[in-house]
């Protein structure tokens, strides 16, 4: 996605104040390679935290694939929502799982609970439920289904960090979470991610299938004389720079939550009176569910409309963008059964929704020129 030239950008990288010292640090410590000093301090503040096992990786991507090698095989079935990322499907897919396609809810475009039964079957082994722009889906239903069939969770909490549901964190419900700190997430590293082991049996191997199919995490802690090849595995370690990064990004979580928060009411509340009028839907966030506010997102009244928009504000040098194209519609979800119709709720809302520009230091005047072309934009 090409940023340059645009008078507001859909999303600009957000420097928390330390990002710099921390690297210099870093790299004065004389190792920059995985599990270094900064490494232990984001898995340190994490795990106080979230109260769970991070496992810094490389990306969410990488995380997912963990997940992947911890708990399918081939011809096992995993149910994912059409509306996500391909990273989402796509670590399944790499170890011989099948996909099962399941459709969304109108309000959160979460999981929707309510129809989740009817896409279980004997190889159902993992529910993946993804918390779209950082709100929780319905996990206690969710949670009580996969106990009934006897599957894993694995939370794809890409949008979610800090984000709770009934007061407990994203990430941490599920025998497994996953994290993103790509550039346009609300931490970031640049790329990077993390595998949140809630599930301690699955620990670890975990680490094993991290460290390149080795134990060198039990060599590192005095556990065993030298490390050996024990199983599958890849290279999944950041590189401490990044690490260095993301520390000072997290160290400064309450600030930057802040920020978020601030950004995504201002624009719920400027645009209410207009999307009331003209039908269009703004984002849900349940009672139960505080939201990590990663996005802004309007549910527009047709194609037409949002590509409409997203023309305007481009010509007023404000970039907005879509989101995700159904993945059971493309070349390679019609090759595992995706067909139209098959999850009517994300076909309709695919096409209709518009993402505002949101970054952490966005400013009021920022929100106003895009509130304003919106607000002056004529279908």
């Amino acid at each position: 996605m090409k940023t340059r030239g645009f008078r507001i950008p859909f999303n600009r990288p957000f420097l928390a104040g330390r990002e710099l010292d921390c690297i210099r640090e870093a790299v004065m410590d004389g190792k920059i390679s995985g599990d270094g000093l900064f490494t232990d301090k984001c898995s340190e503040l994490l795990e106080k935290e979230l109260k769970t096992r991070p496992l810094l990786t490389t990306s969410c991507t990488a995380a997912l694939e963990m997940a992947a090698m911890l708990l399918v095989k081939p011809l096992d079935e995993v149910i994912v929502p059409s509306f996500t990322f391909v990273s989402t499907v796509n670590a399944f897919v790499l170890r011989g799982a099948k996909p099962i396609f399941a459709d969304i809810r109108r309000d959160t475009l979460n999981l929707d609970e309510a129809r989740l039964e009817r896409y279980v079957s004997p190889r159902t082994k993992v529910i993946v439920p993804v918390h779209y722009a950082g709100v929780a889906c319905e996990m206690l239903q969710i949670d009580h289904l996969a106990a009934q069939v006897g599957a894993y969770l694995v939370e794809d909490n890409a949008h979610g960090l800090f984000g709770k549901y009934h007061d407990k964190y994203l990430g941490t419900i599920g025998a497994l979470g996953t994290l993103s700190f790509h550039e346009t997430k609300n931490f970031t590293c640049g790329e990077g991610g993390a595998l949140l082991v809630n599930d301690r049996t699955l620990l670890e191997r975990a680490e094993i299938i991290r460290e390149k199919g080795t134990d060198r995490s039990k060599f590192i802690r005095g556990q065993v004389d030298k490390y050996t090849w024990v199983d599958v595995g890849s290279s999944y370690l950041p590189s401490d720079i990044l690490a260095a990064f993301l520390y000072a990004q997290l160290r400064e979580r309450e600030t930057i939550m802040t920020h978020r928060r601030r950004v995504w009411s201002y624009y719920h509340e400027c645009l209410k009176d207009w999307t009331d009028q003209h039908g269009i839907r703004r984002p849900t966030i349940p009672e139960n569910c505080e939201s990590a506010h990663h996005m802004y997102h309007l549910v527009l009244r047709s194609e037409k409309d949002r590509d409409g928009l997203i023309d305007h504000l481009k010509g007023l040098g404000i970039l907005a963008v879509s989101h995700y194209v159904p993945l059971h519609l493309s070349k390679m979800g019609r090759h595992f059964g995706g067909r139209h119709g098959m999850c009517p709720v994300t076909e309709e809302v695919c096409p209709r929704l518009i993402r505002l520009p949101f970054f952490n230091d966005m400013t009021v005047d920022e929100q106003d020129q895009v509130i304003d072309a919106v607000l002056n934009w004529r279908s």
